[in-house]
């Protein structure tokens, strides 16, 4: 039907180099033309295809709800009472979680604590971690714009992102440091609960 390799198929007038072969062979069936759309890697990205930057897919996202409402501050009177009394450590700790890590809650406490004690205005400075922290989570932007929350109720402001950290399973008074070591303890845990048994894998 079809000649061997060792064939070499004759054609008169023809040459063809068969250590470097190329479509069309002469005397072979030519393969069949690819249709349709390549599949698209999405992890390897072999075909080149565009990627949309990871902002605009969270911007292309629908936002999603706050876990706790703006007025809630008798959820967690533990928090409420700090913010009362002490603000800065409130938001220096938000601070830290809402920059993964990049700016400590001292640094952030102490600047909030000394635009608060000269100027009285450091609603103007947490309205913008209150921005931050809603494109982390792709939050919606309730029940006002940022700096009308902050401004009308700084207190109530602060607890209700507190509130919401806890919520998503952070522990502010932890910082960031502390909840990644807290996460990765709890993977530890999860893998050698599901891990067979010692008996059962050397048996297999």
């Amino acid at each position: 039907m079809y000649p061997s390799i060792d064939e070499q198929p004759k054609h008169e007038g023809e040459s063809y180099n068969y250590e470097n072969p190329s479509y069309p062979i002469p005397g072979y069936p030519q393969p069949a033309a690819a249709v349709g759309v390549p599949a698209y890697d999405a992890y390897n990205n072999t075909n080149n295809y565009p990627q949309m930057p990871l902002q605009q897919q969270q911007q292309g996202r629908h936002p999603s709800t706050w876990t706790t409402g703006f007025c809630g501050c008798c959820e967690d009177c533990s928090s409420c009472c700090l913010t009362c009394w002490c603000p800065c450590i409130t938001f220096g700790q938000i601070a830290e979680i809402a920059d993964s890590g990049s700016t400590s809650c001292a640094v952030s406490g102490t600047l909030y604590g000394l635009l608060l004690y000269f100027t009285g205005c450091a609603c103007f400075y947490s309205c913008f971690y209150r921005k931050r922290l809603r494109s982390k989570f792709n939050m919606e932007e309730k029940p006002c714009g940022d700096c009308l929350v902050h401004c009308f109720c700084e207190c109530c402001a602060l607890c209700q992102e507190y509130r919401e950290l806890r919520n998503r399973g952070f522990d502010p008074s932890l910082g960031w440091m502390g909840n990644l070591e807290k996460q990765n303890q709890s993977v530890s845990q999860a893998r050698i609960a599901t891990a067979p048994p010692m008996s059962q894998a050397m048996n297999k």
